[in-house]
């Protein structure tokens, strides 16, 4: 369902497919888990097109709070215009903001860049 990587002091988790509604929370706290072995690091969530479901959307909207709480910059990426506007729409706005990019290397040296 999900991998990651460590590139450039960024924590990139890649989600793969479709958590479905019963795999919400499960995605969320794997995330979660991942934010907090890794923290402070930025973190960079990649939903592939097989990702691109509300369920996951939900899921990383659920991370970017928990981000928020510990003071971690996190940005998404996803290729789907209406996938990006539904993050930019729902994002949490009490905590630091939510990045969307379209390209996964644009997404990395940004949050690279803001860390430094």
């Amino acid at each position: 369902m999900l991998s990651h990587t460590l590139e450039h002091g960024v924590l990139v988790i890649t989600v793969g497919q479709d958590p479905g509604i019963d795999g919400r929370a499960a995605l969320s706290t794997h995330i979660t888990n991942l934010v907090d072995a890794h923290q402070p690091v930025p973190v960079v969530i990649v939903l592939s097109e097989q990702a691109s479901s509300g369920a996951a959307v939900s899921a990383v909207l659920r991370a970017h709070q928990w981000c928020g709480r510990l003071g971690v910059l996190m940005s998404v990426v996803t290729h789907s215009a209406p996938v990006r506007r539904l993050l930019e729409n729902n994002a949490d706005t009490t905590g630091p903001r939510l990045v969307v990019h379209a390209r996964v290397d644009t997404a990395i040296t940004t949050a690279f860049t803001a860390a430094a």
